[in-house]
This record gives C-alpha cells, structure tokens and sequence, in this order.
C-alpha cells in the first residue's frame, strides 16, 4: 500500500485557508482590498459577533459577470496575472487567485456582482462546494457575505478570541487600510451600531482628524523626504507625545499598508 497519497480538495482548499485566512480580520482585509482593486469608492463593512457569525463587505467598484463570478470562486482564479512574468509587475494588491476559496473552504459564503447595474448574479459556497448561480437585483459592484466562519473547522475555531477581541483586530484593519487610502469613503457597522463612517478626507490630517479627532491630529508635525526614487511623506508624533503603544503606527507603500517590525520599532 502506498504511503503518499494525494489530498482530497476539500483537505488542500481547508490547508490553504490557514495561509490566508488567520483570524476574521484577515477576512476583512481580503475583502476590503479586493474592493480597492475592483475601484471601488464607497466601501460597507458590515460584522455581526467580532465577524465570528457575518462579515459582509459590499463596493461600488466595476463588479462582474456571471462567469466571472463562478470564476472568482475556483482556485488560481484571478484577473491579476496570465503568467509567471506578471507576478513581477503586479500594480494592484496583489496575486489573490487563493482568496476567495480560501474562505469559501472554511464558512458559507455569498457572491452578489454586477458589472452593468441592470441584473445581476448571485453564487452560493457551503463548506467549498459551490451551490451554482443565479440571477440577483443588484447595482454595478460587489457584495461578499461571509458567515459561520470555521464553523466546519473545529480546530481553527477553537483558536478564535472573543468577540470583542476580535472586532478590535477588525477596526484596527479598517483603520490602517482608511488611512492609507483617504479618497474612499468606508463605513463599518459591529452588531448594528455604526463603528465607522469615514467620508473621502482632501488630506492626511484631515484624515487623522476623522479618525482620532481634530485635536489630535493637529499636534502631529508634517514630515517630507525624498531620496533617490523613494519619497517619503507623512505625519508624526512629537517625542514628548509618544507612549509606548504601537497601534496607532501605520506604514503604507505605494497605498498598501505595511507591517514593518523594525520601522516600528524606529
């Protein structure tokens, strides 16, 4: 008897989850990137139980067809790349071909697109196996609702931390990700209260101000540099005002926001 075996698709798509899928943040932040790419400039974020239950993410962006939505939802399915070169030139946020099933493998999931606002499709994910399409009255954009996340994962489940723990891992991902990208507009709603309604900011203070007030944002000092083909920009605490609490520490390149240990701790 061989000792090798191949994996059932169901065991690979749950395998892949786990490197894309950590936490219900990491859900958000797919989705809410996959908005980005899409030009979206109005963003919902809607989460029932730290996202532990629902996790719903709908755009204005360009949407798709119903072909493209099946498509979507197939491993390596992706509008990013066609060959290995590509993946050396990608402008967008990133090669994402393993998202969506990712987390379709893991929860039930719902696509509602329509790249035209005139009609248009609705797909169905229970557990990684797609349930087929239909027809869905929807306007041009997308609509991704995620629920039960690793309710078919006991093991993954279990690791989950508490709702409120959770939610905050969430806020803080929207945050980063409104203050990287000041001309959208993102509203985040927690168990039916508004957490977030951000309107499109003319510029990073005023962004800041948004967020964490006026009055904070005005003390911060305006920081400029360029250095070859790097330029820098951006807001920083004075010294006598910084804590030693690195939440409110973001980095963004090119409009994707970061995490760099060492910058942090600089």
């Amino acid at each position: 008897m061989p000792l090798i075996s191949v994996l059932p698709p169901a065991v690979a798509d749950q395998i892949a989850a786990g490197e894309v899928v950590e936490r219900p943040a990491s859900v958000v932040k797919e989705l809410v990137e996959n908005a980005l790419d899409a030009g979206a400039k109005s963003i919902e974020v809607t989460v029932e139980d730290g996202g532990r239950r629902l996790i719903r993410v709908s755009d204005d962006g360009s949407g798709m067809g119903r072909e493209d939505a099946s498509l979507a939802l197939a491993r390596h399915g992706t509008s990013k790349i066609r060959a290995a070169a590509d993946l050396a030139s990608i402008a967008s946020f990133g090669f994402r071909g393993e998202a969506l099933p990712a987390i379709a493998s893991v929860s039930e999931l719902e696509l509602e697109t329509s790249d035209t606002g005139a009609g248009g499709t609705r797909v169905e994910v229970r557990g990684g196996t797609m349930l087929g399409a239909a027809d869905a009255a929807r306007r041009q954009g997308t609509t991704v609702t995620v629920r039960n996340l690793f309710s078919n994962v006991p093991a993954r489940l279990k690791f989950m931390k508490s709702a409120r723990s959770e939610w905050r891992s969430i806020s803080e991902t929207l945050t980063s990700i409104a203050v990287s990208r000041r001309d959208i507009r993102l509203i985040a709603t927690h168990d039916g209260r508004k957490a977030l309604d951000i309107a499109p900011s003319p510029t990073l203070r005023a962004r800041l101000g948004e967020i964490w007030s006026s009055a904070y944002a005005a003390k911060l000092v305006e920081v400029e540099d360029l250095t070859g083909p790097i330029h820098t920009t951006g807001l920083v605490e004075r010294p006598s005002d910084v804590g030693t609490a690195s939440r409110r520490v973001i980095i963004s390149l090119n409009g994707r926001v970061i995490r760099d240990a060492g910058l942090v701790r600089a």
